[in-house]
């Protein structure tokens, strides 16, 4: 029998795709896990604002660091280190409220080690992937976060119920060890680095560096060029760049607080378990699913077809995402049954990860050589998004509470979902005035 050839840039966009399917099964799962130990523990709002944010700080100083790491020594290695790290911690470390310095610790060392998986992940599907691919590669690779959190989101409240919040560590770690493996028996540094012909095949438009060595092959005679330094100063000067970086902020501020405080929102706002809502608490992540790679599939589309431009498409995109998204956000307090809350939040998140084929995507527009090192600095505002969101949530409801203001009433959340919804519009306009689908970076 004739076998099947898979090529081997989808083998690595699919195992792309598993591999932050599985970082967001950790993330929600420490959250879900976290939330059920502290109310057990009666710990207050503030505080679990505080441990749910720690894992930010870890992950904003490893973002730069990250695509740094992955443009010397190789996004491949990175990302099966990144892996190993976080998974060794989730094992050994015990969930338990009272031992606070532990978990704030943990959550530093995980945060750290999975900081540094996007910016590889940019840089080895910059060397993979041509540039009619991209839209819908990257958004299947983003995509996997809001897979693995629907999957989590689902599945995870039961282990807590049935066995322990414990368990949700060892099913994390288990996870982190089996795509490890994966990983390392599959992937495979990019072919143009063995074959004279792949870049006209297809492979990425430029010659990133896969080695740490500092120089890199080039097929011409047999000769060897150095690597070019890496620009600092013009990407950080850079005004697309920055529109990509106040996006992404936005994006992460209303994705964490959502992912953090929604089963906090359920379970006191409207005095209803997870346990209780079956399938239904899945529903946003899933929509976040099917909204990425339908973006991903149309901003191919639109650009391969020259229908639009790559920058036209890119602002078409980002500004639909974020304007339905705000709207839906603002609008989410007023709901108080769980089949309203479920479906603003669905909105509000699918049209986020629409929003994805616009700046998300825009790293490789503009710097595909340099693609891992953007992500980095990008993906630093959004987790200093997390860092500000998560705990700012937490102080919004203890002095909503201070206020006499009790948490079933929508008063007390509506600042919650006013913030991110007001930073999607200023966001928007900010992407339609400044970005630009052009290379910029050579």
């Amino acid at each position: 029998m004739k076998r099947t050839y898979i090529p081997k840039r989808y083998v690595i966009v699919i195992l792309t795709f598993i591999c932050t399917s599985v970082c967001y099964v950790e993330r929600v799962g420490f959250s879900i896990a976290y939330t059920a130990a502290a109310d057990a523990a009666g710990v207050n709002q503030s505080s679990k604002g505080m441990i749910l944010s720690t894992f930010y700080y870890g992950y904003a100083c490893s973002q730069v660091p990250g695509g740094w790491a992955a443009q010397k020594i190789g996004g491949r290695r990175i990302l099966l280190l990144s892996f190993v790290l976080w998974s060794l911690t989730c094992t050994f470390v015990p969930l338990d409220p009272n031992r606070v310095t532990l978990l704030v610790i943990a959550r530093l060392l995980i945060g750290v080690a999975q900081g540094f998986i996007f910016p590889s992940i940019h840089t080895v599907l910059a060397q993979w992937v041509p540039p009619h691919e991209r839209s819908r590669s990257v958004s299947l690779t983003t995509s996997g976060m809001y897979f693995g959190a629907a999957a989590g989101m689902l599945v995870l409240p039961s282990l807590v119920k049935f066995w322990s919040p414990q368990s949700v560590f060892l099913a994390e770690a288990a996870l982190g060890a089996m795509w490890s493996l994966l990983w390392f028996k599959c992937a495979s540094d990019p072919p143009r680095s063995e074959h004279p012909k792949a870049t006209a095949a297809g492979f990425g438009e430029s010659l990133l560096p896969v080695e740490g060595s500092g120089r890199m092959k080039v097929e011409n005679g047999g000769l060897s060029i150095r690597t070019p330094k890496i620009p600092w100063k013009k990407i950080i000067l850079s005004v697309p760049v920055w529109a990509i970086v106040v996006n992404n902020f936005t994006f992460h501020y209303a994705l964490y607080v959502l992912m953090n405080w929604l089963p906090t929102y359920f379970e006191l706002g409207l005095q209803l378990s997870l346990q209780e809502m079956g399938s239904s608490k899945m529903m946003p992540y899933f929509n976040m699913f099917l909204f990425s790679n339908i973006g991903g599939v149309i901003a191919d589309h639109l650009i391969t077809r020259r229908i639009l431009s790559v920058t036209r498409t890119r602002k078409l995109l980002n500004t639909i995402g974020f304007v339905v998204a705000s709207f839906a956000l603002m609008a989410l307090p007023i709901f108080r049954t769980p089949g309203g809350v479920v479906f603003c939040s669905s909105v509000a998140l699918g049209f986020l990860a629409l929003g994805r084929a616009g700046f998300a995507v825009n790293h490789m527009d503009i710097a595909p050589r340099y693609a891992g090192i953007v992500m980095g600095v990008s993906n630093t505002a959004g987790t200093l998004a997390g860092i500000v969101g998560v705990d700012l949530t937490g102080r919004l409801l203890e002095g909503a509470k201070s206020s006499q203001l009790d948490l079933t009433s929508p008063a007390s959340w509506r600042a919650v979902f006013l913030i991110p919804g007001l930073l999607c519009i200023f966001s928007s306009f900010v992407f339609l005035l400044f970005c630009t689908g052009e290379r910029i970076f050579d």
